[in-house]
């Protein structure tokens, strides 16, 4: 089957219930080998912090053990959450990563805290007071680095010179779920990832980085990716069974309670009780999108999300309380896009 865009995974290291951080980890690692072998073009962490359901704190630790378990995919952070951090220690961090695994390593790069505000202040190293919110000068400074770009006269100009991994430079991407980190994106000329699974209106957004993209000497042209949360079974009943665990997490979510994630049976106990008798709520929430079914229904829902961002590729983000199930979900939507039988049609287009 030919592809208009690809397929990816993005991977939150969720933690079920009964089960541990650790074990959630080696569940990453197990899926990120099976989404090599799948034909899927990139595997990206996400960054969370300070919650019993994921284990995703770390993307920068996890990535050089993920890009040594697998051989062709690309691998990534979704993302590092930049306000945390000094750019020129993530510029180094990246860079030997890009030296040890050479045209393989991504690094997205977003804005967003990823955790409350108590755990965020825990994350400060100074906390006489709260960080300065100087997202634009952080990315700059950070893109300076690994692009050598750093004018003359900047005080750590000659530091671009020494990032460990040189020659080889990670691909930076810019992450984000509104308009504002679409201009950025645009007039950096990076390409830009849109979180659909976090605001499912983003098609308009994707629009506005496309009309303000200014082309630079890596990308001539916007690329755009849109992750999407995606639960697919062999039968749509089965699937919305699952999704119940995803349903009932962000539920209690929204109400400020962070848990494991629970199994699908205890789940739908809660959201019957929480719903009356109400038709199920779509994952993650009302408001948000989920494609959940057999694997024509995901199909479908999979290629609608790429038609509305006129996307080149799109990210599928799953949670399930059983890892066989999240690997089989994944293997059925390999199978219901042909990349099994046709992993080159997901290693030769031209997004990077």
């Amino acid at each position: 089957m030919s592809l208009d865009f690809r397929l990816s995974v993005l991977d939150q290291s969720p933690i079920p219930e009964g089960s541990t951080g650790s074990d959630a980890l080696h569940n990453t690692l197990d899926l990120a080998r099976l989404a090599d072998q799948l034909g899927y073009v990139r595997y990206w962490v996400a960054e969370h912090h300070g919650t019993p359901g994921l284990a995703s704190a770390a993307p920068e630790v996890l990535i050089g053990p993920i890009a040594s378990a697998t051989e062709r995919i690309r691998v990534g952070s979704g993302g590092i959450m930049l306000p945390h951090y000094s750019p020129f220690k993530v510029a180094e961090t990246f860079s030997a990563l890009s030296g040890l695994y050479p045209g393989r390593i991504d690094l997205g790069l977003g804005r967003a805290p990823g955790t409350d505000g108590l755990t965020m202040f825990a994350l400060q190293r100074d906390r006489r007071e709260a960080s300065p919110d100087d997202f634009p000068q952080q990315l700059a400074e950070l893109l300076g680095y690994l692009d050598a770009t750093l004018p003359a006269d900047h005080p750590f100009a000659r530091l671009a010179g020494t990032l460990p991994g040189l020659p080889e430079r990670p691909e930076p991407w810019l992450l984000g779920s509104s308009p504002q980190s679409a201009i950025w994106a645009a007039e950096l000329g990076l390409p830009y990832s849109f979180a659909d699974f976090i605001n499912p209106g983003g098609a308009e957004i994707a629009a506005l980085y496309r009309q303000n993209f200014k082309d630079s000497e890596a990308h001539p042209v916007p690329v755009v990716s849109a992750a999407v949360w995606a639960i697919c079974a062999e039968t749509t009943e089965e699937a919305q069974r699952l999704a119940a665990s995803a349903r009932m997490s962000f539920r209690l979510l929204r109400q400020g309670k962070l848990i494991p994630v629970p199994p699908p049976e205890k789940a739908q106990r809660f959201l019957d009780q929480q719903d009356g008798g109400e038709s199920p709520a779509p994952v993650p929430g009302r408001d948000r999108r989920a494609v959940i079914g057999d694997p024509d229904k995901v199909r479908e829902g999979i290629e609608q999300v790429a038609r509305d961002y006129g996307a080149q590729e799109v990210m599928v983000v799953t949670i399930t309380y059983d890892h066989a199930a999240r690997r089989r979900s994944y293997e059925l939507i390999a199978e219901a896009f042909g990349l099994s039988s046709a992993t080159g049609a997901g290693t030769s287009a031209t997004v990077p």
